[in-house]
């Protein structure tokens, strides 16, 4: 795993995933080289060295990742179209990565999303070994599935994909505590779910934890999947919370924003994204599902008539 004299390589490090996992790194007593794309936005904390520019510059990236321990990847577009999304996502990610296999960083730990998993009705729970998104699934979790395969054939490098489904935690980039509520603000027909549907979530800090686990070596590495990273293979892994549904989520929004959710009546997807291989690596959420919704409820209520729906 990372040494504890090379520093880490944090993508995307003003994210809201990317900056916690530069604290979690940070309190696990890490270097952290983040790099962001404008001055001043990494996060302030001990240990944390900014680093301005483009890492899908292959120039920029050699020069990020020369003598790093380890590098993690955070970033994909919250928008844009299927061409937008493999540019940044998939070209960008795979340029930084290629970099740091090629200089011999030992380690590359990559935020995927459990959404590369089908989950269609009536497909059930899904772990590591489940079924992948069909072609037709969408631009964002067939790019991030093409990427995880893409991740996967690089050498010479011990990988491991961290596959949350939705992220929570306060944040400007939050998907949803701030931009998904936005929405439901704005639009009658983003507050439309069907109640009952699953909605696997995480919390940031505890995802952030596993990541920072995994980078400093808290998780050795193993010859067995279940037991932790596999050296110099590629290694999935769950990351998610206690099961939820979207009434708890949509729920929690409208209430806190004023408006009537809308419940419709459809086939739904009910299982659970399992997440025990994380479990037994030895990870395990401080958040609980009434804490995350708590915060959430909070957040959005201090923010409606602060500017949510500019």
């Amino acid at each position: 795993m990372s040494s504890p004299t090379r520093p880490v390589v944090v993508t995307g490090a003003n994210g809201l995933v990317g900056s916690h996992v530069c604290r979690a790194l940070s309190e696990r007593g890490a270097r952290v080289r983040a790099v962001v794309r404008r001055p001043g936005t990494a996060p302030a904390v001990p240990g944390v060295e900014e680093r301005v520019g483009d890492f899908t510059d292959a120039r920029f990236a050699t020069e990020v990742v020369s003598g790093a321990g380890a590098l993690v990847t955070t970033v994909h577009p919250l928008d844009g179209d299927g061409e937008a999304q493999r540019r940044v996502g998939y070209d960008g990610t795979l340029t930084v990565a290629r970099a740091a296999t090629a200089a011999g960083v030992p380690l590359l730990v990559h935020l995927s999303t459990a959404a590369v998993h089908d989950r269609r009705p009536g497909v059930g729970d899904v772990d590591e070994r489940a079924a992948l998104v069909p072609d037709d699934a969408g631009d964002y979790p067939v790019v991030k599935r093409d990427l995880d395969a893409a991740l996967a054939e690089l050498d010479d490098t011990t990988r491991v994909l961290l596959r949350p489904p939705a992220i929570l935690g306060p944040g400007e980039s939050s998907v949803w505590n701030t931009l998904r509520p936005r929405d439901v603000l704005a639009d009658e027909a983003e507050r439309r779910a069907v109640r009952h549907r699953s909605w696997p979530w995480v919390h940031a800090t505890d995802l952030a934890a596993l990541a920072a686990d995994v980078t400093v070596g808290a998780i050795q590495p193993t010859d067995d999947p279940e037991r932790g990273p596999v050296e110099g293979a590629c290694t999935p892994v769950n990351v998610a919370a206690g099961p939820a549904t979207w009434g708890d989520y949509l729920g929690t929004v409208a209430e806190a924003l004023g408006v009537e959710p809308v419940w419709e009546d459809a086939p739904a997807w009910t299982g659970r994204v399992l997440a025990g291989r994380a479990h037994r690596w030895g990870w395990a959420p401080a958040v609980d599902l009434d804490a995350a919704l708590r915060e959430l409820h909070d957040g959005l209520v201090r923010a409606r008539g602060g500017g949510l729906d500019r």
